[in-house]
């Protein structure tokens, strides 16, 4: 029997799921942050669940030296030190597919309320302004958009846009991402050049901060909407608000923000937000796109059987991100 020490809320079909596999759960999402190194440390654990309560770090991983695997339970794991987990010999597993789908549906959901103005006219007619030309919005058919990263979160979103009528193009800098017929693969000079749309779909890592940034933006032959499902970082708001302010930016919808604690942003990014969250072309939302009853679920569908496929030996062990 190993154990697993799980310390995030978990959709209840875990135990379930675990059942057959010779796996005890430790089942504690009422640990803060600051005392899951103890709780980890109290006992011999194989296997660590995570969402996003902490950050798993080699000073972590010290104080389960007995662990082959970490489990997080979602799409990105930029609070995972993949470098120390390979030094330490211990797998990571991760459940893009999990939440994929949700992901596609929602980033259609704001593209639609980017174009035409749902959030906007929804809070106008709830005062009592009927203003039908004032809204009068974009279609997404006949549109060029252009996705930025063509993992499971692109491909996602570029499948439900097939209904549109729309030319999807997509960038990816990984060689190993293979097209399909969804999106047809290009360059990032002729992505900047054709896209009216830019949607955002790459991880955060130290490498992809500011990606898309005042250069970048810059790089496209004409106005953009923005949409960004993926992380917060990735995008230097600096840049946003400054072509917003300009007109350079038709519009945004943003489910990930810079900083996501509001109560901690400082002088600076208080000042973009409370720019973006009066602008009347902008759409928010609190990081939920992958949020759906259903992707709950799903997820630990997906980690239980690549859990399983790694504990047959099916998946190579301190392999990184396996997908």
């Amino acid at each position: 029997m190993s154990l697993c020490l799980v310390i995030d809320e978990m959709h209840p079909n875990l135990p379930d799921l675990l059942q057959d596999m010779g796996i005890e759960l430790h089942y504690r999402p009422d640990l803060k942050a600051a005392e899951v190194p103890a709780a980890l440390a109290a006992h011999p654990y194989n296997g660590l669940m995570v969402r996003s309560k902490v950050r798993v770090t080699r000073e972590l991983l010290a104080q389960g030296p007995h662990l082959r695997y970490v489990c997080r339970a979602g799409a990105g794991v930029d609070n995972i030190d993949e470098e120390a987990l390979a030094a330490a010999g211990v797998t990571l597993l991760n459940a893009p597919e999990g939440n994929r789908d949700a992901v596609g549906e929602y980033a259609v959901g704001l593209l639609l309320a980017l174009f035409r103005n749902i959030a906007r006219a929804d809070r106008e007619v709830r005062t009592g302004e009927w203003r039908r030309e004032a809204n009068r919005g974009e279609e997404i058919g006949s549109k060029t958009i252009g996705l930025l990263g063509y993992g499971h979160m692109g491909k996602a979103f570029a499948r439900r846009l097939q209904a549109f009528d729309c030319t999807v193009l997509a960038y990816d800098h990984d060689p190993r991402v293979e097209a399909n017929h969804h999106a047809t693969l290009v360059s990032l000079p002729e992505l900047q050049a054709r896209a009216e749309v830019l949607s955002v779909h790459i991880p955060y890592s130290p490498a992809n901060h500011h990606f898309v940034n005042e250069e970048f933006l810059a790089g496209f032959h004409q106005p953009l909407w923005l949409l960004n499902t993926a992380r917060g970082e990735v995008l230097d708001h600096a840049a946003l608000v400054q072509r917003l302010q300009t007109g350079q930016l038709r519009g945004a919808a943003l489910d990930v923000l810079e900083n996501e604690k509001l109560a901690t942003l400082s002088p600076e990014q208080q000042a973009r937000f409370a720019y973006l969250a009066t602008a009347p072309n902008v759409v928010l939302s609190p990081h939920v796109g992958g949020w759906s009853f259903q992707s709950y679920e799903r997820i630990n569908t997906v980690l239980v059987r690549k859990l399983r496929e790694f504990l047959a030996g099916k998946l190579p062990a301190a392999s990184g991100v396996a997908e």
